[in-house]
């Protein structure tokens, strides 16, 4: 029975009535050493209660399944990565399963299109989405399992979209016939009415199923084709025989958003914008997929993907297991830097603050240094960037530690002595000071070539507010002390959790389209390793060493 059939639903809260005695005398004889849904419930407590889900259904209506059982099928769903259908037939089949869900061994479960539904239910309430996540998170706490949050550390990885890389040309046609096949479906008749023959056969079949031509001159005939035919759509929306809702379907205004973004119209008709010339939409607003257009290109080292990005923070401390505490799912063009702060505010709604965030150098700035001490008492490490100045590649050369700055009377020294005579702000960028010395210090100095470049002016020196500039001197002093480096070692523990996300729960594709469902996605993938972390923790099974190449060892083991 399908809680999506028969109109308004409403909740009728249950209560756990326990395990029914035969289900509990199988699941037993079958598993006499236990399983890990089994110490579910009886170790861990691992449960819901469907007034946790309130907000999910209306006040009247017909009464809907026990959400409490749907969240628990949802996070045993990711534990064994089981497409809908294969988790109702589980919930039907599994004696464990029914152990778990407190049903008699006779239930009939449910039917698998009741899963999607409840998904749609939870993105589509405030904040529900974190509802399964949160409550795992507490039951685990209540274990005594998150003792170890006062040290945590982060790390990101790419999620590809569920859906069809396409080219430029590729993403033109199929987002018309995207539009097509949506107005067919409620307003087939207008359409019908007056759509040139030739459409039927060129957007007919998907855009897979198209033979592309191969010649240049080809392609570009096609797509100011296609371009014309999207245009004269947009025309017919707008005259006064066309339905009124029909502009406002998601297919027809995604359709209007990719033309402004893919083509421009002059005297010689419809036009694909170059990006050198005509100036492509920024990557952060560019549609990539008519089906998906929360998806983003987004670029990291080289490596390119069209989908989202996955931040998890997980405790590191030995003498816990390690849990996730934190899921932050982005569009792919975001910028690990930007979240660092959502981050710790998603730490703090849980009271999971820790005393030190271990994160790489994406995630850390001058300006985050003191915010986070600030703001949520988090002593941020990481390795801050660099130096990038000639003088910090020259042997002996003057860089801006070597100089001797007085904030209070807005001077500084350099190493030969000289006193600086201007102390100004960055006229370019708010906050920073510009500070120059004087021509007649500087040109005859014989520190010079180990000082500036500017053969008929003086030192000049750039500074960021002064709390930045002494947080970012201090860090990156003491990021080369070998105590700095053993303790921010552990950091590099995070990417275990970014293969286990990746290897053992398929976390690098999301399931569903769009970001608030892609998020989900990342949450009960998280929910589902905190709980197969959990139960090795209580088995006693301890964690796996990292894999290593043996072929690229032999390079070190040659070296020593």
């Amino acid at each position: 029975m399908s809680i999506v059939d028969g109109g308004v639903v409403s909740l009728r809260p249950g209560e756990d009535r326990g395990v029914p005695e035969q289900t509990a005398r199988l699941a037993r004889a079958a598993f006499r050493r236990g399983n890990v849904y089994l110490r579910m419930r009886d170790e861990l407590r691992v449960r819901f209660d469907d007034r946790e889900f309130g907000e999910l259904f209306a006040v009247r209506g017909r009464p809907g399944l026990s959400p409490a059982r749907l969240a628990l099928v949802s996070v045993l769903q990711f534990m064994e990565n089981l497409t809908d259908r294969q988790a109702a037939d589980m919930v039907r089949g599994r004696i464990d399963w029914k152990y778990l869900l407190g049903l008699e061994l006779d239930d009939a479960g449910f039917d698998a299109s009741v899963l999607s539904e409840f998904r749609s239910r939870l993105v589509d309430a405030d904040a529900a989405e974190r509802l399964i996540f949160d409550r795992v998170l507490g039951i685990l706490r209540e274990a005594g399992m998150l003792g170890g949050a006062r040290r945590q550390r982060s790390d990101s990885t790419h999620v590809l979209a569920a859906v069809r890389s396409l080219n430029r040309l590729e993403l033109v046609g199929e987002t018309l016939r995207a539009a097509l096949e949506a107005l067919a479906g409620v307003a087939g008749p207008w359409l019908a009415g007056w759509v040139p023959t030739d459409w039927y056969e060129r957007y007919g079949p998907r855009i897979d199923q198209w033979r592309l031509p191969k010649s240049e001159t080809e392609r570009v005939t096609l797509t100011q084709t296609i371009a014309e035919d999207g245009y004269t759509l947009a025309g017919a929306l707008s005259r006064p025989d066309a339905p009124a809702w029909a502009a406002e379907l998601s297919a027809v205004q995604t359709l209007r958003t990719v033309w402004i973004q893919q083509f421009y119209r002059d005297e010689r008709g419809a036009r694909l914008r170059e990006p050198k010339e005509d100036g492509l939409a920024p990557a952060a607003d560019r549609i990539v997929s008519a089906y998906d257009t929360d998806a983003r290109y987004g670029m990291k080292r080289g490596h390119g993907w069209e989908g989202y990005k996955v931040h998890l923070c997980e405790t590191c401390t030995d003498d816990h297991p390690h849990l996730i505490t934190a899921v932050l799912t982005t569009a792919a063009t975001v910028c690990d830097v930007q979240v660092t702060d959502q981050i710790h505010q998603a730490q703090a709604a849980r009271d999971l603050t820790p005393d030190e965030h271990l994160v790489d150098a994406g995630y850390i700035d001058a300006e985050l240094l003191i915010t986070a001490r600030r703001n949520h008492g988090i002593t941020l490490t990481g390795p801050v960037l660099p130096d990038a100045s000639w003088q910090a590649h020259t042997d002996g050369g003057h860089t801006l530690p070597t100089f001797t700055i007085d904030w209070d009377q807005q001077q500084a020294t350099c190493p030969a002595g000289a006193t600086s005579i201007s102390w100004k702000q960055h006229p370019s960028q708010p906050g920073k000071t510009t500070v120059l010395f004087s021509r007649t210090d500087c040109m005859p100095c014989p520190d010079r070539p180990k000082c500036t470049r500017n053969t008929s002016g003086a030192r000049s020196i750039s500074l960021a507010p002064r709390e930045q500039q002494q947080a970012l001197t201090q860090a990156r002093t003491d990021q080369q002390t070998t105590t700095w480096q053993r303790r921010y070692a552990t950091r590099a523990g995070v990417e275990g959790t970014i293969s286990q996300a990746v290897r053992a729960y398929r976390l690098r594709r999301t399931r569903y389209t769009g970001q608030p469902k892609t998020h989900l996605n990342s949450l009960l993938t998280a929910t589902a390793i905190n709980i197969a972390r959990a139960d090795a923790w209580i088995t006693g099974h301890p964690l796996h060493p990292t894999r290593h190449s043996r072929f690229a060892q032999l390079q070190y083991d040659l070296a020593a």
